[in-house]
């Protein structure tokens, strides 16, 4: 939800706090600030904005010092402001923290301080930690972060540093992402690799409950009191995937991405007519008995797609639920089961609790996942990387497709190993590509699309069977990023309440691609037409019908309708795209979102 970047070796913090924060911003953006330990003192800036005001804060100072950190937050506790910006001092300003997560007990904390002497200057659960810490000190800044952390319940990421101890920084995680980059002259610590590659590519993936005291010649890290070996990861993403490489918005460069996504996962999986999955090698599908999939918005989305895959290529019945209600659920599960987690981040704290519950009930767990080293990755029983690559923008785009196609990949997968003729499938699957690209390369179609109905109020999306999911996918990208109010709907329900709505001011998208439906998805259209409803249909290259019968069709090209799914939604990520631009919304940081959701 926030974004972490701290730096352990001597240089000009200002440029490099900066610099790592402005690759953080899509973490958390209402506010941010720095602070370094310099000349027995703590210096600290930080302002309510994004990052660009923080800044213009800086001016010239000078911040040459050997330890800093910094902090792009998404607000939790307290409104955004100068004051409930990171990072936060204690009452002596000896002291400096970061932090990512939620304190929960926050409240008593901060009354036991109170009846000590502190004063808090912030609305924020994160105070209560450098107050504590404070409090604590006992001249060894790593010592006194083990009994501080002892006393915090919740999720945290938190980074310190001290006037005391200026060559010092002492890091802990439980439930928030935290990772380190092993550079020649420096440690950088962030609460994901975008900030690290400007560096290295070495990188050390933090475990729950590890504590870490480091400075530049030193960086040891235990867990639960027990020293811990280093183990070094090196990542393959490049530098270049965090810029924009000449597109407005990152956005709109990560619709373009996606037919390489797509390419690279078949060349990946699909290997002399058969789809291969060695990251499955421990655990047999065939035993499989039961699909149960998790996951939280497009994540969600993309699970719901792969329920129809899975159910009509290999014939294994699927249930699937949003994370964060399946966990509450009282369960009744087919111990031959296997849990399916998708998430992009692998870090959404919803989804972890619910892979959680699934191994205390002693269910397999398979993690689709984008991060590699992320917590998800390293709490399943097997992982199938998305290699989408890092992925900026908050609404997802590339990740989802990416989700997809591994999941129809998986599919094809089972009903292999079930016996089933997979190559017709393997073909229509190879045009699937080409196809995606020919939307992208008519994206002014959908500009143009835009331009016509930014001004609703209000839209409806309506899809039948494979098309449902890509109704939801559809709305939430377009409520996303231009806060328009947006349903997906079944189509087929929509004379149990929905119809309501039609009228002259609303606009109704309407998934009408070829298909085995498609004579009940038509039908839908004309009730629609009928009260007078301003349609936008997504069609089939080479149907005439629709366009005799309706204004607005645009028109994709053909696959088989079992991938249509991966079509047809970049349809409507160009036009929520341009929808967002024309209305003057942040495209790629649209507000109150960020990018993963790593508390409750």
């Amino acid at each position: 939800m926030c974004g972490i970047v701290g730096v352990v070796g001597f240089g000009d913090k200002k440029q490099e706090l900066i610099d790592g924060l402005k690759l953080l911003e899509y973490r958390g953006y209402d506010s941010a600030g720095v602070a370094v330990a310099k000349d027995g003192r703590i210096e600290v800036v930080k302002r309510k904005g994004k990052i660009a005001v923080l800044e213009r804060a800086l001016g010239r100072a000078d911040l040459h010092a050997t330890v800093g950190i910094g902090h792009t937050r998404w607000a939790t506790h307290g409104a955004p402001s100068d004051a409930n910006a990171h990072p936060h001092l204690d009452c002596k300003r000896r002291f400096a923290v970061v932090h990512n997560g939620i304190i929960e007990n926050y409240l008593p904390l901060k009354e036991e301080l109170l009846a000590k002497g502190h004063k808090f200057t912030s609305q924020t659960d994160t105070e209560v930690i450098v107050h504590l810490f404070e409090e604590l000190y006992d001249g060894d800044m790593f010592s006194t972060l083990e009994e501080v952390v002892s006393r915090l319940e919740g999720a945290f990421a938190l980074c310190l540093i001290s006037s005391e101890e200026p060559e010092r920084l002492v890091a802990a995680r439980k439930g928030s992402p935290l990772v380190i980059g092993m550079a020649e002259d420096k440690y950088i610590f962030a609460s994901d690799i975008t900030p690290i590659l400007r560096y290295t590519k070495k990188v050390i993936y933090l475990d729950d409950y590890d504590l870490v005291d480091c400075s530049p010649s030193r960086l040891r890290i235990t867990n639960r009191g027990r020293g811990k070996e280093i183990k070094i990861d090196e990542v393959s993403w490049d530098i270049s995937q965090a810029q924009r490489c000449g597109h407005p918005h990152f956005m709109l460069k990560e619709i373009h991405e996606q037919p390489g996504v797509i390419r690279r996962l078949l060349a990946l999986h699909v290997k002399d007519g058969k789809v291969v999955f060695p990251e499955l090698e421990g655990i047999d599908p065939l035993s499989v008995s039961r699909l149960y999939v998790v996951g939280c918005g497009t994540a969600y989305h993309a699970g719901l797609v792969g329920r129809y895959v899975f159910e009509r290529i290999a014939g294994l019945p699927v249930e699937i639920d949003v994370a964060s209600e399946w966990r509450y659920r009282d369960l009744v599960l087919d111990p031959q089961g296997m849990c399916l987690a998708i998430s992009q981040s692998g870090e959404t704290a919803d989804t972890l609790a619910a892979v959680e519950r699934f191994k205390d009930l002693g269910i397999r767990t398979v993690a689709v996942c984008n991060v590699v080293g992320s917590s998800l990755t390293r709490m399943v029983d097997a992982t199938i990387l998305t290699h989408a690559g890092i992925e900026i923008s908050v609404a997802s785009t590339k990740a989802y497709i990416a989700q997809l196609t591994i999941l129809y990949l998986l599919a094809l997968y089972i009903a292999q190993l079930r016996g089933r003729d997979i190559s017709g499938y393997l073909q229509e699957f190879d045009a699937v590509p080409s196809a995606v690209s020919v939307v992208i390369e008519n994206k002014a179609e959908y500009q143009r699309l835009a331009k016509h109905h930014h001004h609703f109020g209000s839209f409806l999306y309506l899809g039948r069977n494979l098309d449902y999911p890509t109704a939801l996918e559809g709305a939430l990208k377009l409520k996303e990023i231009s806060y328009i109010p947006a349903e997906g709907y079944p189509a087929g329900e929509m004379k149990h309440g929905p119809i309501a709505l039609i009228d002259e001011y609303r606009a109704v998208v309407c998934i009408a691609t070829d298909s085995f439906i498609y004579d009940k998805m038509f039908s839908n259209i004309e009730e629609i037409k009928s009260r007078r409803g301003k349609t936008i249909i997504l069609a089939s290259a080479g149907n005439e019908r629709i366009g005799k019968e309706m204004k607005e069709v645009v028109y994709v090209p053909k696959v088989h309708e079992l991938f249509s799914p991966i079509v047809n939604i970049v349809p409507l990520q160009l036009f929520a795209y341009y929808v967002a631009v024309m209305r003057g919304c942040d495209v790629d940081q649209p507000r109150n979102l960020a990018k993963s959701v790593t508390v409750e």
